[in-house]
């Protein structure tokens, strides 16, 4: 009852009684309190209870505050480690400078408080999450250190006292068991319940797990503690079980036991039914395992516990493992000793929820805690991956793992202390294998019936979706530690079951050739089977590699090979292998094979091992050889589109198999074994096996016809080239044959770079790197950048605004191309075969630039690195006579013009030719086997050398062909032509001697006779004459037609005379080499060019090599004798042929054309634009000739008509450009950390939003929306690509655009289209006024009117009322224009008058839209007219045709006399005032007005054509109305005194001539007016006169006064440009002002070549005071006005500066350092995708639900206020920049590109990025000049869901 009471106190007080309890020497009583106290507070069954948490933190900190208590414990943190843990998708850093262990990583805070200039790092998103390694030796430098962990702060913190944490050691443990009863209890089976239950169980206890994780942040002393709490096995046993008395820990400590139950490999029943094997408690687990009892291997397959029900595969092989496994206890059922294990057994059973792997891994910073947990996740390995077998989330699943095992296997110590102690290597191996197993199936390669090997299932879960991939990880990640790599290597029976596991993955996905049907279904199984043997074989391979470099390590290699071979030969045993592989299977996957290639390999080039002794007998090897040539014959079969019915996955597979990432684990150990074959094989053996697998040996005869059996003829010729080439591969590929880790890196590297120029990160990932992940550097003592910088120049990116932007990239140096180009590697090393083509199109460009060869060259022929002695075999293949038979044929046959021979064909045998004279063998003494008849090649050629061979002469040869061959036709001529066979050959042999002395060549034949001597000699005689036989008769066609017959043809060449013949043949000349030409020849000289070259070459080196090859050649050159074959077309003949048969077609089609122009007058032909000017200029009534449209759909030309008008095609947009516009010219910077702000106030926009708020609250609505203009925030903008149609052609249009389904990202419900004939974006047709373009004529001459009879014309013309225009489509189209124009806007944009929707609303945006577009042009000619000429978008402009819909439309509306502005512009009335009776309001004085409004008002609606008089007339006026506005705005300027001087001067000036046109009198009157008005003068405060420092001078005055004015006198000047066609001339910016005062007519007679005065403009129609006071005292009366807000009224500032987006830091860290972390304004997380408006700064989130308002997300609604529907941000997390214009979106490409010019899209590389000025500048003009839409082509909607 104790607890009752205590629970009743105080936490705090209790906290503190019960500290002080404990403290004393006898706390019996105390703790006896504290027990009962806990037993009531925390209570499992009740769940997760806040109070519960309470009670704990205040008994933790004994009676202090929790958060004083957490302080104090922190300051005697001891830790040197940071180990801060970190979850998915947290920004961290990795420094491979610093890095001892590649997987180190740092924190952002231990990163940048570290010093890592110069280094290699890069940022990185985790992916599955990890720890900071900062202060920790094992894994970093110390040099890499921040600050915080560089001092060894352990040694100066103070010990901890006793008694402070004397309440945690007692309360945690009870807390703990808490949790751990809650686990238990929670826990149900996943087959019985919802994985549901198990969030809801770990929602609750979130609170708890929580508090636990912040304990542990607490530092060094609190972790120590847990430790203890943790690892102590007294507690564990007194808690664990739970008091007799409760019955809820009862219940719960036996489901804990039931799921023990089935955590061991083996499950517990098994176990029984393993007979009687239970009696043996250390072998149970292990042996049902290792099926050592019968029993167990019968029962297994019943296993209940096996989720994917796999007993369909039939009595499940489980493989034999060495029963000598170390620890049996692998497989046996966990038993728990503390509370770490059970905590870890029930993450493990939860999967690993994030919350708990954090808190575990919170603790590693603790050394005690470290190993202990290490141990205990090893001894729960085996149970992990059954979870995770079983799991459904297992990608998660899998990271969560990884996470943990990467912090503790990267420690070699650690890792090394496992292994040693706890059998890890022994359990991760039998686990894997484990795991396998549940995937097996027989394997069908070779003997599909009676194969006894199993295979794993590509289509399984478990490989498709990588689950074996965390197992996988860790073990490369141990086995990258020297000392745990040799354990591995020394142990034999470890190595032993590794083979069996590797020999799962030999032999998978099979394929099998379609011959009929295509397949039905593609399998996509093949993605898993290269990922399988990549990470479960390939890595775990080079990772032990790494180990095996220097001769010390010998032994290592010998074992593996050892085993190796066994494994092999057990496998072909297995799969029933006898010596020909199955027809049409094929498997990509030989793990076997590389795993002995690649050990051969190192053994030779690092261990100094001689080869020989590593090698099989020649049975063996030439078992070996089959499946790898196998490969590379299919290889050319699929890309000979034999195996087409398989489906595109088979090239897929093809594809990556040669891929960077695969091609050194698999293309490049299969060719090097090929080339170990073919070095200790028979050649002439290896040779014919070559051509049996490539299926092309019937096409080997002289015959000019054969019959192949299994080739069709489309396909002989890419074989026959598929084999040479492989041949050339085979004797020229130096990789593994010694070529040093440089040369290799640089080969790699120029191949690349041949096939394209290429970025520094797509270089880095093509060159195939050493790919086991933790090595991360590329082999050799080079560095990749030094060898980049070798061999290729970089080319910074390019910036074309219109086009697309380029990244820099590296392109081959000159001497490269030179030198080093090697075809034969970049054949090697392409996936897709037009990269080849690439490659020699580069080639042949550079050829032509630098001069030294113009046609279309050969590749070029490269000289190799000597072959490594081990190796010189090889070179044996090119000296055999089977490969020279093979030349000879078809050098004869491509001469002959025999059938599917090719260039590429004779390339290749020109390239083995040369390749054999530079490579010799050395030792000549090859013993000459007796003659026998069998040997029919000997007959051939006398030796094996290629040299000797060159120039021996063969007379006749016997062929088998078809009756219907032309050889047959010939012979049977020559026998009816003579009876007698005459002597034919120099001997006077008789023809019945050459019958015998004819060669006959079977390839076949040869390679069994082959194959029986080494047979033979390898004394099998079993079934020795039945083998040759049974394949042999396979090449025999089946059924084969009897009309072969044999004939012998007389031939009487040489190889060196069919080269001469050749070169003759190419080059077209019968003597194209002379004996002269042999003497100079120079082979260097050759090294570039065509296949004459070649030749050349060839001929050159075996002249220089052989005096006898010299000799012949001489004879032959004398000789020079026609070529017997009969002339086909050459290549050259077709090409000029061409030529001919173009020259006949183009004149035709020229006709054609003509012909078609005739009988179409509508087809106008386009004439030159010169001509049309001149009958312009000359045309006698100019009214009449009308302006024709060429329609750009139906192609006819004529006028706009009423009823057929034309319209030209536009684009418009919403744009808020203007609204942006600042008066600085710097632009705003971004903010980057929280003292920087953006203040908006100041921009266009803003301001003029405040000001017609001020005067719609003093004046009346109607005139305020004439006095002001709208549209800075959200104008329409009209843009035109200059093309015109009908407007109904372009309705058809529009139809069939929405029938046509295929849509390209427009919308044509929203009446979106592209232009027919530029593909420009475009929405809406302007329709072309009928009549004449431009005003000229009559409207266009100056008249002498006087100006007050000019304002009294304009004042009738105002009267005149708007005429409705008869209903017609022009008027109708009209309107729907302006119906786009107002839908093209958001309302808000729209409405800002008191009554929406009302006349005046209307009224305002249309003369708005005028003026946006005006002001539009300006910023685009750069905020002045000063370049003058016609815009660059003259063609382009529609501001004309803009105008007149504009006007018909305000036509509609008069303005009531009583308030035109006109009347007060040049009358003086005094009558006015009396009318403001009652509570209207009154009118907007005219000093408040906005000018440039005022004139677009006047020009709008007045009718149209206006004359030019009349505009000139009505520019003046208002010019005097700006001008004082300028004066008034100046004076307010003025301090006190300054005014008094200066009304003064004025008042003395005023009585003098010309008074009006001077600025001193007229400012003079200006400030004596204003001063009666109360206060206007008085209520300047400090601010206005900051302008005001220095003393205003004339010169200053007349420059404000200017510059005030010159906004409308640019606008005026551009309406005038565009309604009257006057040209704009340019000028400098001084004179800006009085050009165009000149263009507008406004400088009358006074105009001087000296300073302009801008008063000399003025021109008043009456007394210029009268006028001038009464517009100051509309001002004076506004008794109601404050004076404050009319004075700012008065002081407006027409000038702003061009619109900027905001100014970006050069470093993109900075960024995103402050941002990513941003956390969003309105829910206060941290967004997932933040971003930033470039506009105006805002920070938005991209996609957020959170910001979402009515369905639409938060950029999409930024993009709406902030740009009027175009929005440019910039994605954080990603660098990228998209653009939001209306409905749709793009992505625009990045403006932070890294130090070697490239974007990091999504920041995958990480690198620092820095931003590039050109692109932004591109970025800005495009925003600038709204040509998004045109410039970006992939637009996709957006749903607003962005």
């Amino acid at each position: 009852m104790m607890a009752a009471s205590l629970l009743r106190r105080d936490k705090k007080s209790t906290a503190a009684h019960l500290k002080a309890d404990l403290k004393r020497s006898d706390n019996s009583s105390g703790l006896r309190q504290l027990q009962e106290l806990l037993d009531s507070v925390l209570n499992a069954e009740r769940g997760s209870d806040p109070e519960a948490l309470e009670w704990c933190k205040w008994l933790l900190a004994g009676g202090d505050g929790f958060d004083d208590f957490c302080r104090t414990v922190r300051s005697y943190d001891n830790a040197t480690l940071c180990g801060l843990v970190w979850t998915a998708n947290f920004v961290a850093y990795r420094c491979r400078t610093c890095g001892i262990s590649p997987c180190m990583s740092l924190c952002a805070e231990c990163f940048n408080n570290g010093d890592h200039t110069g280094h290699d790092f890069n940022m990185f998103r985790s992916q599955a999450g990890g720890a900071c390694d900062c202060g920790d030796g094992n894994v970093m430098r110390e040099s890499g250190f921040c600050s915080r962990h560089r001092l060894k702060t352990g040694e100066n913190v103070p010990s901890v006292p006793r008694d402070l944490l004397l309440m945690s050691e007692m309360v945690l443990p009870r807390f703990i068991i808490t949790i751990i009863q809650y686990l238990r209890d929670g826990y149900t089976e996943p087959e019985s319940a919802a994985d549901r239950d198990l969030q809801k169980v770990l929602q609750q206890l979130e609170p708890h797990i929580s508090f636990l994780e912040e304990l542990t942040k607490m530092g060094g002393a609190m972790r120590t503690v847990l430790t203890k709490i943790l690892t102590n096995q007294q507690t564990f046993k007194e808690l664990s079980m739970g008091q007799e008395e409760n019955v809820y820990a009862k219940r719960n400590y036996e489901k804990y036991l039931s799921a023990l139950k089935s955590s061991g490999l083996v499950s517990v029943e098994e176990k029984g039914a393993g007979a009687g094997a239970t009696d043996t408690p250390s072998g149970a687990g292990a042996l049902s395992l290792l099926g050592a009892t019968a029993a167990a291997s019968e029962e297994d397959s019943s296993k209940e516990e096996d989720p994917d029900g796999l007993q369909g595969v039939g009595q499940r092989k489980r493989v034999k493992l060495s029963s000598s496994t170390k620890d049996p206890s692998i497989m046996d059922t966990l038993k728990h000793k503390c509370f770490l294990e059970e905590l870890l057994f029930w993450t493990i059973k939860y999967e690993f929820p994030q919350k708990m792997v954090t808190f575990l891994l919170n603790m590693l910073p603790d050394q005690d805690y470290k190993i202990t947990f290490t141990k205990t996740f090893v001894q729960h390995y085996a149970f992990i991956m059954k979870t995770l077998m079983k799991s459904h989330e297992s990608d998660t699943m899998s990271n969560r793992i990884v996470h943990i095992s990467v912090q503790l296997f990267s420690n070699e110590e650690l890792a090394r202390h496992v292994t040693e102690e706890c059998q890890l290597l022994d359990i991760m191996v039998t686990v894997l294998l484990y795991m396998m197993e549940s995937c097996l199936i027989k394997s069908e390669l070779q003997d599909e019936e009676n194969n006894r090997h199993v295979v794993v299932n590509c289509g399984e879960a478990l490989l498709k979706n990588n689950t074996y991939w965390p197992l996988v990880s860790d073990f490369i990640n141990i086995l990258s530690h020297q000392s745990v790599a040799k354990r591995f290597l020394e142990d034999h029976s470890l190595l032993l079951l590794w083979m069996s596991f590797v020999s799962f993955f030999q032999g998978m996905n099979l394929n099998k050739r379609e011959l009929n049907e295509h397949v039905e279904f593609e399998s996509q199984t093949y993605y898993a089977a290269f990922a399988a043997e990549l990470e479960a074989c390939a890595q775990p391979m080079w990772g032990l590699l790494t180990h095996c470099k220097v001769k010390e390590t010998q032994e290592y290699t010998k074992t593996v090979v050892r085993y190796c071979l066994e494994t092999l030969q057990m496998w072909f045993d297995a799969i029933g292998f006898v010596d020909e592989p199955a027809l049409n299977q094929l498997t990509f996957h030989l793990p076997l094979h590389r795993y002995y290639a690649m050990f051969l390999s190192k053994g030779v080039k690092c261990q100094g091992l001689d080869l020989d002794s590593l090698l099989p007998d020649q049975e063996m090897l030439m078992k070996i050889m089959v499946h790898p040539l196998q490969i590379q014959a299919s290889l050319s079969e699929i890309h000979s589109n034999m195996w087409v019915r398989n489906g595109l996955q088979i090239k897929g597979q093809a594809m990556t198999y040669v891929q960077s990432h695969f091609c050194n684990s698999m293309i490049d150990p299969d060719i090097y074994l090929l080339q170990v074959c073919a070095s200790r094989l028979d050649p002439d053996y290896f040779i014919s096996s070559v051509f049996e697998r490539f299926k092309v040996v019937d096409l080997l005869t002289m015959a000019s016809q054969h019959q192949n059996a299994v080739l069709d003829s489309e396909q002989e010729r890419p074989m026959l080239e598929g084999a040479l080439t492989f041949l050339v591969i085979l004797c020229s590929l130096r990789i593994h044959l010694g070529m040093s880790d440089d040369e290799i890196l640089r080969a790699e590297m120029v191949s690349q770079l041949c096939m394209n120029d290429r970025t520094h990160s797509s270089l880095l990932d093509l060159i195939p790197e050493n790919p086991n992940p933790k090595s991360g550097v590329v082999p050799g003592s080079c560095s990749f950048e030094e060898m980049l910088s070798a061999v290729a120049d970089f080319k910074a990116p390019v910036f074309e605004p219109g086009g697309s932007m380029q990244q820099g990239m590296y392109t081959p140096k000159a001497e490269v191309w030179e030198k080093e180009f090697d075809p034969i590697m970049v054949i090697l090393r392409t996936v897709y075969r037009r990269d080849v083509q690439s490659a020699m199109d580069r080639y042949a460009a550079f050829l032509k630039q630098s001069g030294v060869h113009t046609g279309n060259p050969w590749p070029p022929y490269k000289e190799r690195t000597p072959l490594h002695p081990c190796y010189k075999g090889l070179v044996r293949l090119l000296h055999c006579k089977t490969l020279h038979i093979v030349i000879f044929t078809l050098l004869y046959k491509i001469w002959m013009d025999h059938q599917n021979m090719s260039e590429h064909v004779l390339c290749m045998v020109l390239y083995l030719i040369e390749l054999g004279l530079d490579n010799q063998v050395q030792d000549d003494k090859v013993e000459e086997e007796p003659c026998i008849e069998e040997h029919c090649h000997d007959s051939w050629f006398p030796g094996t050398s290629l040299l000797s061979n060159l120039h021996h002469v063969i007379n006749f040869v016997r062929v088998r062909v078809p009756e219907t061959a032309p050889e047959v036709e010939r012979k049977r001529e020559r026998e009816r032509e003579r009876e007698t066979p005459p002597s034919t050959s120099s001997e006077s042999s008789t023809f019945g001697q050459n019958l015998r002395e004819a060669q006959v060549f079977s390839l076949v034949a040869e390679r069994r006779r082959k194959f029986q001597e080494i047979i033979n000699r390898s004394n099998h005689e079993a079934s020795q004459a039945v083998r040759p036989k049974s394949s042999s008769s396979r090449w025999l066609p089946p059924g084969s037609p009897p009309q072969l017959v044999t004939e012998i043809l007389e031939i009487r060449e040489s190889m060196l005379s069919l080269l001469v013949k050749l070169h003759q043949k190419l080059s077209a000349k019968q003597n194209s080499l002379s004996l002269s030409w042999l003497a100079e020849v120079d082979p260097a000289h050759h090294a570039h060019g065509d296949g004459l070259t070649a030749i050349e070459r060839i001929l050159a080196k075996a002249a220089a090599r052989s005096r006898h090859s010299k000799r012949c050649l001489q004879e032959i050159c004398g000789k020079v004798c026609p070529p017997i074959p009969p002339k086909k077309n050459s290549p050259g003949d077709k090409k000029s042929m061409d030529k001919e048969e173009r020259c006949v077609c183009v004149p035709r089609f020229i006709s054609t054309q003509k012909y078609v122009y005739f009988f179409h007058p509508y087809l106008k032909l386009p004439e030159s634009p010169e001509t049309d000017a001149v009958m312009d200029m000359g045309s006698a009534e100019p009214l009449d000739s009308e302006v024709l449209y060429d329609c750009v759909i139906c192609g006819q030309s004529g006028p706009s008509t009423e009823d057929r008008p034309t319209g030209l095609v536009v684009l418009l947009q919403a744009s808020s450009v203007l609204g942006h516009r600042c008066r600085s010219d710097t632009p705003k910077r971004l903010p980057t950390t929280d003292e920087e702000h953006i203040y908006p106030e100041d921009t266009c926009g803003a301001t003029h939003d405040v000001r017609l708020s001020l005067m719609q609250r003093y004046f009346r609505d109607s005139s305020c929306l004439q006095s002001v203009s709208i549209g800075w925030d959200g104008g329409v903008y009209v843009q035109t690509c200059g093309h015109t149609l009908h407007i109904d052609c372009h309705k058809s249009y529009m139809e069939s655009l929405r029938n046509d389904q295929v849509l390209q990202g427009f919308s044509v419900d929203k009446g979106e289209f592209t232009c027919p004939l530029c593909r420009q974006f475009a929405n809406s047709v302007l329709p072309c006024r009928p009549g004449r373009g431009m005003e000229t004529g009559a409207w266009h001459t100056p008249s002498n009117k006087s100006m007050s009879t000019l304002v009294k014309e304009v004042e009738d013309l105002q009267e005149q009322l708007g005429i409705f225009p008869a209903e017609s489509n022009l008027s109708k189209e009209m309107e729907s224009v302006i119906k786009d124009i107002k839908n093209t806007t958001q309302k808000k944009y729209m409405d800002y008058g008191k009554n929406p929707g009302s006349p005046d609303n209307d009224f305002l945006f249309m003369y708005s839209v005028a003026r946006t577009n005006l002001e539009l042009e300006l910023v685009h000619r750069g905020g002045n007219l000063c370049s003058g000429g016609a815009s660059a978008a003259a063609k382009r402009s529609c501001l004309n045709q803009l105008f007149h819909v504009l006007a018909m439309h305000m036509r509609l509306y008069s303005i009531d006399s009583a308030y035109n502005p006109w009347t007060r512009l040049t009358q003086s009335t005094h009558s006015r005032d009396t009318e403001y009776c009652g509570d209207e309001r009154p009118e907007v004085p005219m000093l408040f007005r906005d000018v440039p409004s005022l004139l677009i008002i006047f020009i709008l609606t007045m009718p149209q054509p206006l004359r030019k008089e009349h505009f000139t007339c009505v520019v003046k006026v208002l010019y005097s109305l700006q001008y004082t506005q300028a004066l008034a705005a100046l004076s307010i300027r003025f301090s006190c005194e300054e005014r008094l001087a200066w009304s003064n001067t004025g008042a003395a000036k005023k009585n003098t001539p010309n008074s009006d046109i001077s600025w001193e009198s007229l400012l003079g009157h200006v400030i004596s007016e204003l001063t009666k008005a109360k206060d206007v003068y008085d209520t300047n405060s400090e601010e206005t006169f900051v302008l005001s420092s220095s003393v205003w001078s004339p010169q200053s005055i007349e420059f404000s006064l200017q510059q005030f004015c010159l906004p409308f006198l640019r606008l005026s000047c551009l309406l005038q440009h565009h309604l009257y066609g006057d040209s704009l001339p340019g000028c400098l910016v001084d004179e800006e002002f009085s050009l165009l005062s000149g263009c507008l007519g406004l400088a009358g007679s006074v105009q001087s070549s000296g300073a302009m005065s801008s008063a000399a403009c003025l021109e008043w129609n009456i007394n210029a005071f009268d006028l001038i006071s009464q517009w100051c005292s509309e001002v004076i009366t506004l008794s109601d006005t404050p004076t404050q807000q009319s004075v700012s009224l008065l002081v407006q500032d027409p000038q702003w500066a061009a619109p900027r987006l905001l100014h970006l830091p050069d470093n993109y860290n900075t960024i995103f350092q402050y941002y990513h972390r941003k956390s969003c304004t309105s829910c206060g997380k941290t967004p997932k995708d933040p971003a930033l408006c470039l506009v105006c700064g805002a920070f938005v989130c991209l996609k957020g639900h959170c910001c979402k308002q009515q369905g639409v997300c938060e950029c999409v609604l930024h993009s709406q206020h902030c740009g009027a529907a175009t929005g440019i941000f910039l994605l954080i997390n990603a660098s990228v920049i998209i653009i939001i214009r209306g409905h749709r979106f793009c992505l625009w490409g990045s403006v932070y590109l890294d130090a070697h010019g490239e974007e990091d899209r999504d920041l995958r590389r990480g690198k620092p990025l820095y931003l590039c000025e050109e692109r932004y500048r591109v970025l800005e003009q495009q925003w600038v000049s709204h040509t998004f839409d045109h410039i970006n082509k992939r637009w996709g909607p957006h749903y607003n869901g962005l």
